[in-house]
């Protein structure tokens, strides 16, 4: 379900099963499917060290065939927060792409589910991530007050549609048209911090199974202790598919689509990881849905968190690049093929300090920050804040400045500061110290 919700904020802390580590009302389910070149690649000493500029922003992205102008996605609306830089990067799909380590990886889960479950569940990894407040959301009995309808969570392409949080925005729909199994891919939006770790869009995988009462009977078992038992037993065979013989735990939890909610942790390179979120799911969603009599499970995991430890990927925004150095490390069916780093160029650190006011968010400065300058923005950090006597309160933000691929040059980074600096002021209403 929507366990890869919370990458923030259910259950990974990568997915709203795990995430804590995310319109007109479009009637449609289009897929996407957007051209786009790859630059040639240079070696890194031949790369030309010009200023850094915004990339040109498409007007129109085809959806199976229909075009969308980007006016539907990013428009004068009061309650449109979605900015240029996430409409570039709707349809470029990476878990489509079978020579990426997203690809890569989705194709060896849905390798061990085809040969455990004799090819029983459906793939669906091409369905368009413009829903409904209602999928996103109600669907998936994600409470009125949630953090993660707000605003400050999530991308709004007007009050009554989003950029789909989680691949559970389809749970309901695809239940509906009777489908029992089923693994969904997608690509996720979520308003986020900046780190190595974490990006406003990366990509989630759901998977569903729904069990008849002639499934549990026969075992003596009520219904749900013998979902939650099928559905660790399944888990902890595709974690061994993952990662090979590794030890495993099974921590209680709590997701509100869920009942009991489990996180999967296995112990991998010296410490604890957590897998995926998962659980029994709520009876009131079938029950929504026209599966009175049945049982299901649910799980969800983070791809992009799964694949910076199988291929030792250090910086998220590497997921993105179209450098050669990158994407020619990787090849069709090879899962953890190790990254060997191609970028030595240091960082620049650049502080920006301002009295805050009532409204400010530290979701928001960051969308400010990778507005102007993109991926060349490496982490913004809180590293001091205090209220003086009046009350007023401070906060001082530090800014990595990093290319993954070239030096930066002194002159742009200081065109960057000095931009966030003016944006900062107008578009988040602080005063700069």
């Amino acid at each position: 379900m929507a366990f890869s919700f919370a990458q923030s904020t259910f259950f990974s802390k990568p997915s709203l099963f795990l995430h804590k580590n995310g319109f007109r009302s479009f009637a449609f389910s289009l897929s996407f499917s957007l051209s786009f070149s790859t630059s040639a690649v240079v070696s890194s000493d031949k790369i030309p060290h010009h200023k850094w500029r915004q990339p040109v922003v498409a007007s129109v992205l085809e959806l199976g065939g229909v075009k969308i102008a980007k006016d539907d996605v990013v428009r004068d609306d009061p309650a449109n927060n979605v900015p240029d830089s996430i409409f570039t990067k709707l349809g470029m799909q990476l878990h489509r792409r079978d020579h990426h380590p997203i690809g890569i990886l989705k194709n060896a889960i849905y390798s061990y589910f085809d040969t455990t479950h004799s090819n029983k569940f459906d793939k669906f990894d091409n369905l368009c991530p413009i829903v409904s407040v209602k999928q996103n959301f109600d669907d998936v009995l994600v409470p009125e007050d949630h953090v993660s309808r707000s605003y400050n969570d999530t991308y709004y392409v007007d009050s009554h549609t989003v950029l789909r949080c989680h691949t559970s925005a389809h749970q309901a729909e695809l239940l509906r048209k009777g489908h029992t199994h089923f693994l969904v891919t997608g690509d996720v939006y979520r308003r986020d911090s900046i780190d190595s770790t974490h990006y406003p869009v990366f990509h989630q995988m759901e998977g569903f199974r729904v069990f008849n009462p002639e499934d549990w009977e026969p075992s003596g078992m009520d219904d749900t202790s013998y979902a939650a038992e099928d559905l660790k037993k399944c888990l902890e065979g595709l974690a061994r598919h993952l990662f090979g013989a590794v030890e495993m735990r099974w921590i209680d939890t709590y997701f509100p689509f869920t009942n009991p909610s489990f996180e999967l942790e296995i112990y991998f390179q010296d410490k604890w990881l957590e897998v995926l979120g998962c659980g029994v799911t709520e009876q009131e969603i079938l029950r929504r849905n026209g599966r009175t009599n049945n049982v299901a499970w649910a799980f969800g995991l983070g791809l992009e968190r799964l694949a910076m430890v199988l291929f030792d990927i250090p910086d998220i925004r590497l997921f993105w690049t179209t450098d050669e150095r990158f994407t020619s490390q990787f090849s069709k069916g090879q899962l953890g093929v190790k990254f060997k780093s191609f970028s030595k160029y240091p960082p620049c650190y650049k502080d920006v300090s301002f009295w805050i006011n009532g409204s400010f968010t530290e979701n928001n400065l960051c969308e400010v920050v990778r507005g102007i300058a993109g991926d060349l923005v490496e982490e913004v950090r809180l590293i001091d804040n205090f209220t003086n006597k009046k009350g007023r309160t401070s906060h001082c933000y530090r800014i990595a400045y990093r290319s993954m691929e070239r030096s930066l040059t002194d002159e742009e980074i200081n065109d960057l500061q000095w931009s966030v600096r003016d944006q900062v002021q107008t578009k988040l209403n602080v005063e700069l110290r």
